[in-house]
């Protein structure tokens, strides 16, 4: 038995310094023990080393199987001998025996400092990964260490774990520098050989959400929401937001005095437009507005298909749909619903278009009709 108050001490005040309870340790450290003892003193033997914090001893205990005729000394006893221990022993009983040596103090000394050291490390590692999990999904800052052909590599402020920011995760057109400070949102965390792999996104629409998360307080209290968010990365993105209040015009809140709020969102996205949109129930005002920057002259919904029939004016068609039918396509996504935009001349055409073609059908049907008669009177 070794008696070493300081080696509890010392794991003791690494409970408190880094908040790991040394329970932790204790199993590790036992496992490492035996597997030391039994590379210095015979790898056949069966041993285990128990640590006990309350009396602050560490033993090692020999295990032997008592039997009739002793074939392996390492692993078993005779019952003479072990009757000699107990007189209750029996054969297939297992005895156990303290057979700590003494020169076993200085190897449990270096065995504990390596296996804590690696415990230390994986603990922090734990964590680390804990507190980064919490983060999916959030922004944060970061600074470009390493940039190449393929990806930009950051490292998480707070964190001094490093990120990942691919190509199709950075927003078209823009270009880094090592030592740049940027504002990431991190997408996703897994774990790999070396830590924890995280990947980072400027192109995600949540990006933008947690950017007006940041410039908005009323959406971080929750007096402002936003209801939802569709985004075509260095193009534009539309934003639908509503008020918990009545009174309180939601967009204008999001815009900020003199576009201030805004305008520092506009910054961070190299000048992305953004059109901020007020949320409505009704299905005709959401989707016109949708469709912002362009004016809607009317709506018109199938609830059943939801879908919707639009109508702009002939100067607002292009812009409404958009360049490769961008617009219309983001305010689809953004409604849920289907957009069939057309400017109003192209609706009348369509009307008269209607119109002759059912007077056509009245017309022939009215001829069917007469021929009809006039076979009857024949």
């Amino acid at each position: 038995m070794i008696s070493s108050k300081d080696f509890f001490i010392a794991l003791d005040l690494l409970e408190q310094e880094k908040n790991i309870n040394k329970e932790f340790f204790i199993s590790a450290l036992e496992n490492a023990l035996t597997s030391a003892y039994k590379k210095n003193f015979g790898e056949g033997k069966s041993a285990s080393v128990k640590l006990n914090p309350e009396k602050n001893t560490i033993k090692v205990l020999a295990y032997k199987t008592v039997v009739d005729e002793v074939e392996d000394p390492d692993k078993q006893i005779s019952l003479e001998d072990a009757k000699k221990l107990k007189s209750t022993y029996k054969v297939g009983d297992i005895v156990s025996e303290e057979v700590t040596p003494k020169s076993f103090g200085r190897i449990a000394v270096q065995t504990a400092r390596q296996v804590v050291m690696q415990k230390l490390r994986e603990a922090e590692r734990h964590s680390m990964n804990t507190q980064l999990l919490d983060k999916v999904g959030q922004l944060t800052s970061a600074v470009v260490k390493h940039i190449d052909p393929k990806n930009v590599y950051v490292e998480l402020a707070g964190f001094g774990t490093d990120a990942t920011l691919s190509n199709a995760d950075q927003i078209p057109g823009e270009t880094f520098k090592v030592g740049d400070h940027v504002k990431v949102f991190i997408k996703k965390i897994r774990e790999g050989n070396f830590g924890p792999q995280v990947q980072v996104s400027r192109t995600v629409a949540n990006f933008v959400a947690k950017l007006f998360e940041l410039e908005v307080p009323e959406i971080e209290k929750g007096e402002i929401q936003i209801k939802s968010i569709v985004r075509d990365a260095g193009n534009r993105t539309k934003i639908a937001v509503a008020s918990q209040n009545p009174e309180v015009d939601p967009v204008g809140v999001c815009v900020g005095s003199r576009g201030s709020r805004i305008n520092n969102i506009l910054e961070e996205l190299h000048g992305e437009k953004i059109d901020i949109i007020a949320w409505s129930n009704d299905a005709c005002e959401f989707i016109a507005a949708a469709l912002s920057p362009a004016d809607v002259l009317s709506v018109e919904i199938d609830e059943n298909l939801k879908a919707s029939k639009v109508i702009v004016p002939d100067d607002k068609l292009s812009l409404a749909i958009g360049k490769d039918g961008q617009n219309v396509k983001l305010a689809v996504k953004l409604t849920g619903w289907k957009i069939d935009v057309k400017s109003e001349s192209q609706a009348e055409t369509d009307e008269e278009a209607q119109k002759e073609t059912l007077e056509t059908t009245f017309d022939q049907e009215s001829n069917l009709d007469l021929f009809e008669d006039l076979e009857n009177i024949e």
